[in-house]
């Protein structure tokens, strides 16, 4: 009788337990179908996602040698700093070279100047002689008509009236000449002056190559250059990687698009700092194609040698900055994105992206140096720029 009571009992205990493990199973079943139902179900994730950036190349701009380095990889930059300097010493010669045409030019000019008042002279000198030569001619006509002057006499009058008219003709066409250098001009706003001057800002600007600065903030990668080293014009000697502005490149597989909006909201977390870092952002775009079709090899489906396989697009993530800056991120890294799909109210497509793009300075703000120059070469040459006299 005691066996079977407890056999009874074993029986009965057995039979709740599995009463307990299925109802668990039962409401755990039912609390995730609910967490999926009106949570999960609005959200796609992906670990295929990295952290990307602008990463500024700094070339050389001319044929040179670099002098000195000041700054190494690793090393933080702001925009505007120095960062190399080539040998000026080409650069130097040329810029007086410049120098040297812009006067030489400018005296030539002048000298045009010169060349068309004299023409004008020369024009008013041969219009005295017509005159004197026609004032002749009438006179020895009524002196003929008494008789007076032999016919001779007359016909030498006559060819003396067409030579002055001859020389008047040509002084005029040496004058007209003379103004087709000049005319609707001064000196200084001559087209061959000009084109001195165009010339002068060419090798200033050439001059401020020699200084290569930091086009944005950033820190120094893949220094390349050496001292010393003869660079040619567009060598890569740098990059400057703008780490304040980043942004994640998270590649979605393409059945996951169907809800996904411009804007909606996303938590990102980095590899580099675990789950206790949570980034915050929103979608800022999706890739106009998938990676594939932009590979170096793009696939050929037609070639029958095909095997379907799920696509990813790329979907840029931009990042809130004031976690960036608590947080630095480095291109490159691991991260994991979660895109939020409850409000599908925004648009698919976007024809304007925030910080995308960043503005460098290249220091080329070489204008006001070129003027003073120019100013200074004019002046010495006897040059200004006034309203243009007729000649």
């Amino acid at each position: 009788m005691s066996d079977a009571s407890n056999s009874n009992n074993n029986n009965s205990r057995r039979q709740r337990g599995f009463l307990v493990l299925g109802a668990v199973i039962v409401i755990a079943g039912l609390a995730y179908g609910a967490y999926w139902f009106f949570d999960a179900r609005f959200y796609e994730s992906t670990d295929d996602a990295y952290v990307s950036g602008n990463i500024v190349a700094v070339t050389s701009r001319e044929n040179a040698t670099v002098m000195a380095l000041h700054a190494d990889n690793t090393q933080s930059v702001r925009r505007g700093q120095l960062l190399l300097e080539m040998d000026p010493s080409v650069a130097n010669v040329n810029l007086q070279a410049a120098e040297a045409n812009l006067a030489r030019t400018v005296r030539a000019v002048r000298g045009a100047f010169s060349n068309a008042g004299s023409a004008r002279a020369r024009v008013a000198q041969a219009e005295v002689a017509v005159a004197l030569a026609r004032t002749d001619y009438q006179r020895r006509q009524q002196a003929s008509a008494d008789g007076a002057v032999s016919a001779e006499e007359l016909a030498h009058a006559r060819d003396n009236v067409r030579a002055a008219e001859a020389a008047l003709a040509a002084a005029q066409s040496g004058h007209e000449q003379a103004l087709s250098q000049i005319q609707g001009t001064d000196v200084a706003n001559n087209p061959e002056v000009l084109a001195a001057e165009a010339s002068l800002r060419t090798a200033v600007i050439a001059k401020s190559h020699m200084k290569i600065v930091a086009p944005v903030d950033g820190v120094i990668a893949q220094r390349t250059v050496q001292l010393g080293q003869q660079v040619a014009a567009g060598t890569p000697l740098l990059a400057v990687v703008s780490l304040d502005h980043v942004w994640i490149d998270a590649n979605f597989k393409e059945v996951q698009l169907e809800d996904m909006r411009i804007g909606q909201p996303v938590t990102v977390t980095a590899d580099i700092y675990g789950g206790r870092v949570t980034y915050h952002g929103h979608v800022e775009g999706l890739g106009a194609g998938s990676g594939s079709a932009f590979a170096l090899l793009p696939p050929q489906n037609a070639s029958g040698n095909w095997i379907k396989i799920v696509q990813r697009v790329p979907v840029r993530i931009a990042l809130d900055p004031k976690e960036l800056a608590e947080h630095p991120l480095r291109i490159g890294l691991s991260v994991t994105a979660r895109v939020s799909i409850k409000d599908t109210s925004g648009p698919q497509m976007t024809a304007k992206v925030g910080r995308g793009t960043t503005e460098a300075d290249l220091g080329d703000d070489t204008k006001a140096e070129a003027d003073a120059i120019i100013a200074r070469i004019l002046a010495a040459n006897g040059a200004t720029r006034t309203a243009a006299r007729d000649q």
